[in-house]
């Protein structure tokens, strides 16, 4: 397929991890690099020496916890697979430009080039928006034709992203999975509430004040805050409004289809302009942290985990499954203590009546995806190497799909008859014994008082299980993930259109600042979609002409 022309100034947001996870703070900007090798072997076939690929966050075996060890194994099992020697170049970029920086990658290089990835991440949004570029391989034959399909559990989560004409440009071996609402117990208790009180916005509401006014850390300072979050809406990436759900509650403040199947520009609808007010009030009666404003993931979480209870906060809305423990693991790391003195726990919030009444839960965001890149040739031996080599394996069911699940043997997981203690010789104190065989997760190599969660792929989350037993039956995490599977929803389908694409970047980021500005009280609600409206109205009719014409 011939590349055709194409403007981004700024490709959607990632998932990451996650979002998944987001491991920005010590990831590195590359591990690998060299260009694509390939060649043709006597008998004609194309032979995939080398590998590049791109990855966020969501690899969690960065340089410095263990990379090396998970690439030195994955070659070795993967050539062995496949018959010849392989070398993997994993380039890790930075959670908060990865979008921009795929951007600039995708269309200043080619195949073949230093640096230019053979297959990457991509969030659902982003593959919308490259897909129709001539830039991604179709992979709906490859995939209809793997090996893991005898094995496939969960078959509508590729599905759903086949165009209109059968064709598949991004591979997901899980399901999105989405945020839930936390809530420090130790901070209920001191204020007399428990979860179960927690009904409507408005009971929400009071518990937050409760939190900013009744010191319920007790460290005498008063000075917490209700609730954190990285930031008021993540408008540059879906499902946008998952970070402060209780707010916008029916508000959707980016292009969706409507009850009737006609798209809509959600940020110029009443409900927009109704969860700006509830977000503004809050914002003046001190609920809100200010660095909500212009909090990244990381920021919002470490406070909300810090033991600096001089600035901490009650509530914060991430990630599901997985997030409870780790969230559980850094407060109790931190000894964040109740006003009793006590570690402090977290408990989950069920969806309150305004959002079940809406959008019916927490919202399952759309898969993040793993595309291919396209060299144009008119011949797809070059990327059905790479898809048997990357994506088949991924999901093999055994050796190599354990790595991308929990990483590398003897660093990240075992089956060795072993003992070691987390947190010797504290109150903490924790000793752990294995027999041989039996499999288990290893201490963090950033961090050898906790142990290792998982590596990209999550197992409760993935389209086609480990058959080879290997499961982390962590109480935390399965209550996690249980919990987010009783109480979400699919979110709508990413919005892809030619202006949405070239545009996005300048919608994302001019309705950012309104809103903030409404938050704060700057402006009006009213004004911020007022001046939105004005700026954008016809970039949002073409949009809105453009995907409903489809």
């Amino acid at each position: 397929m011939k590349k055709k022309l194409f403007t981004l100034a700024a490709a959607a947001g990632l998932l990451l991890t996650a979002c998944g996870t987001d491991t920005s703070a010590g990831t590195p900007a590359s591990s690998g690099g060299s260009s694509a090798g390939g060649t043709t072997t006597e008998t004609g076939e194309y032979q995939l020496n080398t590998l590049n690929i791109i990855v966020d966050g969501t690899l969690t075996a960065t340089v410095d916890a263990g990379q090396a060890e998970f690439v030195k194994q994955w070659e070795e099992a993967v050539s062995a697979r496949i018959g010849h020697p392989i070398k993997l170049n994993i380039t890790q970029l930075d959670h908060s430009d990865y979008s921009g920086t795929v951007s600039r990658t995708l269309t200043t290089g080619k195949p073949g080039d230093a640096g230019y990835p053979d297959a990457l991440i991509m969030s659902a949004s982003m593959l919308r928006q490259y897909q129709t570029t001539g830039l991604l391989w179709n992979l709906a034959n490859a995939y209809d034709n793997a090996e893991f399909q005898k094995r496939v559990t969960l078959p509508q989560v590729n599905l759903n992203l086949r165009t209109a004409d059968g064709a598949q440009y991004g591979f997901a071996p899980t399901y999105g999975n989405g945020c839930v609402t936390y809530i420090k117990k130790g901070w209920l208790d001191a204020v007399g509430k428990t979860v179960d009180d927690i009904k409507t916005f408005d009971d929400y509401y009071a518990v937050l004040k409760a939190f900013k006014e009744n010191d319920p850390d007790g460290d005498g300072a008063n000075k917490t805050y209700g609730v954190i979050a990285a930031g008021f809406a993540k408008l540059d990436e879906a499902p946008y409004i998952n970070y402060m759900p209780e707010f916008w509650q029916g508000a959707y403040p980016s292009f969706y289809p409507g009850k009737d199947g006609k798209w809509v520009d959600g940020f110029t609808e009443q409900a927009t302009i109704d969860a700006l007010a509830r977000l503004n009030k809050a914002y003046k009666d001190g609920i809100i942290d200010p660095d909500t404003e212009e909090a990244g993931t990381k920021q919002a979480r470490e406070k909300f985990f810090s033991n600096d209870q001089s600035t901490s906060e009650g509530v914060f809305t991430y990630w599901a499954g997985t997030w409870l423990r780790t969230l559980t693991d850094n407060m109790q790391k931190n000894e964040v203590k109740n006003k009793d003195g006590e570690l402090e726990s977290l408990v989950q919030l069920p969806p309150i009546k305004e959002i079940k009444d809406t959008v019916g839960g927490y919202i399952n965001r759309e898969a993040p995806v793993w595309v291919i890149t396209d060299d144009g040739d008119g011949n797809d031996a070059r990327e059905q190497a790479i898809f048997d080599a990357l994506f088949d394996t991924m999901l093999d069911g055994d050796v190599v799909q354990t790595l991308w699940t929990y990483g590398a043997k003897g660093v990240h997981w075992s089956t060795d008859a072993e003992e070691f203690t987390l947190n010797a010789g504290t109150d903490k104190e924790d000793k752990k014994s294995y027999a041989a065989g039996e499999f288990h997760l290893r201490p963090n190599p950033n961090d050898p008082n906790s142990l290792w969660k998982k590596n990209h792929l999550d197992s409760v989350l993935v389209i086609a299980p480990l058959t080879n037993g290997f499961v982390d039956n962590d109480p935390l995490i399965q209550e996690g993930n249980e919990f987010f599977t009783k109480n979400c929803v699919d979110a709508y389908p990413a919005a892809s259109s030619p202006t949405f694409s070239e545009r996005e970047a300048d919608l994302s980021e001019a309705k950012k600042g309104l809103m903030n500005k409404a938050v704060v009280g700057e402006i009006t609600p009213e004004d911020a979609v007022k001046q939105y409206i004005d700026q954008f109205g016809s970039v949002s009719e073409t949009i809105l002409s453009e995907l409903n014409a489809n």
